[in-house]
């Protein structure tokens, strides 16, 4: 478990676990801001990703001959761990957002 914290980078997964906790606290507090914390989970995401993906185009570049498959796909697949778990902390935030809106008599 721990192991996917710090292959999808442990600078981000910080943030995002930083944001799921303050999701719940906003739940509790702020219901306002679920939506726009759910959100930048994702935004973060989607950024850590970009910025993996351009260091590996970068790094491919300058790199002379061949580079192997399983080097792409595990880069690859370290990048989109981030994204999983950004877009789960957004799920939670719709899911959230659902179970607070107000109910219909």
């Amino acid at each position: 478990m721990f192991s996917f914290f710090f292959n999808g980078g442990i600078g981000v997964m910080s943030i995002l676990t930083l944001l799921l906790i303050a999701l719940f606290f906003a739940a509790w507090k702020a219901p306002a801001w679920v939506k726009e914390i759910g959100l930048a989970a994702l935004a973060i995401s989607l950024l850590s990703v970009l910025i993996g993906c351009y260091s590996m185009f970068d790094t491919l570049r300058q790199v002379e001959g061949s580079i192997s498959p399983g080097v792409l796909f595990s880069v690859l697949r370290n990048a989109s761990i981030s994204l999983i778990y950004g877009v789960s902390v957004y799920i939670i935030s719709l899911v959230v957002r659902i179970v607070l809106k107000p109910r219909i008599g």
